[in-house]
């Protein structure tokens, strides 16, 4: 049982994947908010029935699964719409990660939490030991989108501009890990931060 655990969060291209399975090459567990967020609206879940009695039928795929694409066209511009979604599968997600982080083996656990700026930080996930921010330079996240998703600048700089900044991550951070470099650089530093909640851990810090 890791009552110890950390929040990793970062903008999107930062690499958090990469970051959590070296963790996970170490040994630690690893709950991801977006698994648990696809598990909260699964077919035939109490989270889906929610989710179209708000939403309506029409955001149910011919296989009785949400349908992701009519669901982003719904809430797409409509802030009122996207906060009622968000209070159906938020507070899942953050019971979901919770037990799973409690329930894992391990010195500590990590939770992947992309959006946790933008979901409140420690106010709203209060059970975080610390928080990692993967952090890398918007330049960075702009060219790794291009190459990855096949985006034009002006493309990525929206899906970068839709996220919380740069310094609103950095703000809630205990633990920065740069992410500018090659993938290889990761793993001196992911030792170390390893080294250090290992301790942290120990003493109940």
């Amino acid at each position: 049982m890791s009552d110890f655990i950390i929040g990793v969060t970062g903008g999107v291209a930062s690499g958090k994947s990469v970051v959590t399975r070296r963790f996970e090459a170490l040994g630690i567990a690893v709950a991801d908010a977006d698994v648990a967020a696809r598990a909260a609206v699964a077919p035939e879940s109490e989270g889906l029935a929610e989710v179209v009695a708000a939403f309506g039928s029409e955001v149910l795929a011919d296989d009785g699964g949400l349908d992701r694409a009519a669901m982003r066209k719904r809430v797409f511009g409509d802030d009122a719409a996207r906060r009622r979604l968000e209070a159906i599968i938020h507070p899942r997600v953050r019971i979901a990660l919770h037990d799973a982080c409690l329930a894992a083996a391990g010195p500590y656990a990590i939770a992947a939490i992309p959006l946790l700026a933008e979901g409140g930080g420690r106010e709203t996930y209060p059970w975080l030991a610390r928080i990692l921010v993967v952090d890398v330079p918007e330049a960075v996240q702009r060219a790794r989108l291009m190459a990855r998703d096949g985006a034009d600048a002006a493309l990525a700089d929206r899906m970068i501009a839709a996220q919380a900044t740069r310094s609103q991550r950095l703000a809630i951070a205990d633990d920065v890990l740069v992410n500018d470099g090659v993938l290889d650089a990761l793993e001196a530093p992911i030792a170390a931060l390893d080294r250090r909640y290992r301790a942290l851990a120990s003493v109940g810090v």
